[in-house]
């Protein structure tokens, strides 16, 4: 008979297996599209080991082979300014100690907060967060030396699809907590003004304006209060 910890284990390593095949497909991708770009070899080595900022890579990717290195600069630091809550989120589960900090930040990604946030139990979520962080920069540094080795065979990177791995990835994730009634209600207003806003705003800026959808929750509160 399995205990509910063996079970939860086997789930952990099921999950961190199925989304690390997602990110070797994503990584490959990555480094097919950096080759393609003519950056030199080292570039998508080092972006995926030092940076590992998934969908800012492609971008900054784009506009260093414009050569734009600034800009790409500004651009990933827009992009990945949703790593300021993630970690207000999960900064109980990584501990007090700097080391643990410094090493989960850098591992930190959308999978590995959502997969994380996902369990109430706390030592499940230290345990989860390390797991799914260190699987997923594994992958995604396997799937860059692929793409890179592999670059020169796959011309067009666009008609395989793999750009459709990482948001499906995700979706797969949040769709448990989408049960819950005031999430699917933030989740939606979320989307719909990320949607609204990215014809008219600078990429990047339309994912953090999804943020704007906690106020379904704040705004009743704040009426509340006052009546």
């Amino acid at each position: 008979m399995s205990t509910p910890h063996r079970t939860f284990d086997r789930a952990l390593l099921r999950d961190a297996a199925a989304i690390a095949a997602a990110m070797i497909a994503v990584g490959g991708s990555f480094g097919a599209i950096a080759i393609a770009y003519e950056l030199p070899v080292w570039v998508p080595f080092a972006m995926s080991t030092l940076v590992f900022a998934g969908g800012a890579q492609f971008l900054a990717a784009g506009l260093l082979a414009a050569g734009n290195p600034i800009a790409a600069v500004f651009a990933g630091l827009l992009l990945n300014a949703r790593h300021f809550p993630f970690g207000l989120a999960v900064a109980e589960t990584i501990g007090p100690r700097l080391r643990d900090r410094l090493v989960a930040s850098h591992l930190m990604t959308d999978e590995t907060v959502a997969f994380t946030l996902r369990e109430q139990d706390p030592v499940r979520r230290r345990r989860t967060y390390w797991t799914i962080g260190l699987t997923l920069f594994t992958s995604w540094n396997v799937g860059t030396a692929l793409g890179v080795l592999l670059g020169g065979a796959v011309s067009d990177t666009d008609s395989l699809g793999l750009d459709a791995a990482f948001p499906a990835g995700l979706l797969a994730l949040i769709l448990p907590s989408l049960r819950d009634r005031a999430t699917r209600a933030v989740a939606l207003t979320g989307a719909l003004l990320a949607v609204a806003l990215t014809p008219v705003l600078p990429a990047g800026l339309p994912v953090l304006c999804a943020l704007l959808g906690l106020l379904v929750l704040v705004i009743p509160s704040l009426r509340r209060r006052e009546s």
